[in-house]
């Protein structure tokens, strides 16, 4: 079994790259075919929820721009 990381696909490297707070991977189905896409926090001020789960990569980048609206408005108090 592989346990390197991929980082062969790009959106995969866009995410990882623009959201730094986050690790990002996708899981693995069954059938050892990638899964869904998750971000783990890492860092605090880059979000809120501790781990983010979306069916693809376009669902997981507007999940991980509401955690920054998201914890933006608790660092001002208004969340």
């Amino acid at each position: 079994m592989e346990t390197r990381p991929h980082n062969d696909d790009p959106a995969l490297r866009r995410l990882q790259e623009e959201f730094t707070g986050h690790r990002i991977w996708r899981a693995q189905r069954w059938d050892g075919c990638p899964g869904d896409w998750v971000a783990t926090l890492h860092d605090p001020a880059a979000g809120v929820d501790a781990t983010v789960i979306q069916p693809d990569s376009a669902s997981l980048r507007a999940a991980l721009e509401d955690e920054r609206q998201r914890v933006a408005c608790r660092m001002r108090g208004a969340w």
